[in-house]
């Protein structure tokens, strides 16, 4: 299996990129985080592979780093998540975002991604619950369990992401469920 490709990248073409090593050139599919961080076509790179094997063919999907391929593989565990919505999902938002989202179990973050629906959301929450958090050392830990009782609510009552965020990041350490809704609101209507 292949692991890592470093050689010389020939072409770039949304999502796949061409890349020479030793005289034979793999074509690697790779989410736009990567895509924009690979450099001028010409010059050397390299590259983490997750190397797929299925009935139609080989495919080489390539990572700027060992914490977006680890992504990749969870999301490709997860019952009818293929590789193209994992590109997508991990193009639409950064490791660390999807790990927080995955924390705080906030769909509306992934609903956003271009072919997340809420049910797929709900579900990718569900799966990578717990499994992101560990493995990446940047993944934010989730919040208290009143703050993300307190968030959900704002969120059900209309309150868009940035908001429920931003108010329970005003509240004090430790805030009860109940009156941290309170104080949110009240935060929230002096806006």
């Amino acid at each position: 299996m292949i692991g890592r490709l470093a050689g010389t990248l020939l072409s770039k073409n949304p999502p796949q990129v061409l890349i020479d090593v030793a005289g034979v050139g793999y074509d690697v599919d790779v989410p736009m985080s990567t895509y924009y961080n690979l450099p001028a076509s010409g010059e050397k790179t390299v590259l983490l592979i997750h190397h797929a094997v299925r009935e139609d063919g080989h495919f080489l999907y390539g990572f700027a780093s060992e914490g977006e391929r680890f992504a990749f593989r969870q999301l490709l565990k997860i019952s009818g998540i293929g590789a193209r919505m994992a590109l997508s999902v991990l193009s639409g938002m950064s490791v660390d975002d999807l790990a927080d989202a995955v924390a705080r179990q906030e769909s509306g973050r992934l609903v956003k991604v271009p072919g997340i629906g809420k049910k797929t959301a709900e579900r990718l929450l569900l799966e990578l619950k717990g499994k992101l958090a560990d493995a990446l050392p940047n993944a934010k830990a989730a919040p208290a369990d009143s703050h993300h009782d307190i968030i959900n609510a704002l969120l059900a009552l209309g309150y868009n992401d940035r908001e429920a965020a931003g108010a329970v990041k005003a509240l004090p350490a430790g805030t009860a469920t109940a009156d941290g809704i309170r104080q949110a609101l009240k935060l929230l209507s002096r806006l």
